[in-house]
């Protein structure tokens, strides 16, 4: 298997090397993006979600096909507050639904649910369109409300509490006077958890995004690649997981390979065009997240609002 990975890394790199990236645009007939289009694509997820930037990397292994500064996106300090095997096991004691197969016998289990046995290979990373939850309104929802977090509370406009009316001059705690002290808590109080810096890069070979796993235990130790798998959903931790060395930055680390990233944008887009929606290339890595949630579970990378897919084609 290592080497097996091993060979096919190095062909791809020598592939690589030799080809030209690609100019022509792909992204609905095959699913894929030209480096311009992974450009404004993250681009517009750099614009929407703060927590996400460019990064110029190492010079010695900027990709000259892309810009020196943004060479690849990442968002640090990600928190995974338990592992993927503990939700899938709440979703199974729950009596969830399970998603399965669709009539044409190319599902995929949205995230922790199973059985396995109607699967083809061919079709192991392909998910239903279900599992994305794509909604009527053609708006992707909030990942954490659909992968089992909870919406966040409403939040009162501070002009509410603007009023001389809504004041207690008799609350102790109002008083000038006043001082709290606070004590540091004990460390068995304070909860630690697992964090992770989850980078994209391009992929020339695949012409897909690729998504990379840095993973720091509660006392923000590197995680051995292995670890990492605990905080992957199980049907892909042994499949789709590879162990690697990152294209930016230095060490070996895992990553969500990408081939079958292409197959899968492909059927999203082709069930957006069935709906009347139009997509637009610039919103391709908010689906990608979506989907890579699935893989991911319990790595709550913010990705919060509600954003139109694409215009409508009526």
């Amino acid at each position: 298997m290592v080497l097996s990975q091993k060979f096919h890394e190095a062909f791809k790199g020598t592939v690589e090397r030799i080809t030209s990236p690609r100019t022509v645009s792909a992204f609905k007939e095959k699913g894929v993006l030209t480096v311009q289009e992974f450009v404004l694509a993250g681009d517009n997820l750099v614009s929407k979600c703060p927590t996400w930037s460019w990064e110029s990397g190492e010079p010695s292994k900027r990709k000259s096909y892309l810009p020196v500064d943004k060479q690849f996106l990442i968002t640090r300090n990600v928190p995974c507050l338990r592992r993927a095997a503990s939700v899938e096991e709440e979703y199974e004691a729950s009596g969830g639904e399970v998603l399965l197969d669709n009539e044409d016998g190319d599902g995929w289990l949205a995230t922790h649910g199973k059985p396995k046995e109607s699967k083809s290979s061919d079709d192991e990373d392909v998910p239903s369109m279900d599992a994305l939850d794509l909604g009527k309104s053609n708006t992707i929802k909030s990942i954490p409300s659909y992968f089992g977090g909870e919406e966040e509370e409403d939040i009162p406009d501070i002009s509410e509490f603007e009023d001389s009316d809504n004041l207690n001059e008799s609350d102790p705690a109002a008083l000038p006077s006043t001082y709290l002290v606070a004590l540091e808590p004990d460390d068995d109080n304070i909860l630690k958890t697992r964090t992770y810096d989850v980078s994209i890069t391009y992929d020339k070979y695949y012409q897909t995004p690729r998504v990379w796993l840095t993973g720091y235990d509660e006392s923000r130790k590197l995680l051995r690649p292995n670890l990492v798998l605990e905080d992957v959903s199980h049907d892909h931790a042994h499949k789709t997981i590879t162990v690697e060395s990152h294209p930016h930055l230095p060490g070996e680390h895992a990553s969500i390979h990408p081939c079958r990233h292409g197959a899968v944008m492909k059927k999203i887009i082709d069930v957006l065009v069935s709906r009347g929606v139009e997509p637009e290339v610039d919103k391709y890595l908010f689906l990608f997240l979506k989907f890579m949630a699935s893989v991911i579970p319990t790595i709550e990378y913010d990705y919060t609002m509600d954003f139109d897919l694409g215009s409508s084609g009526a």
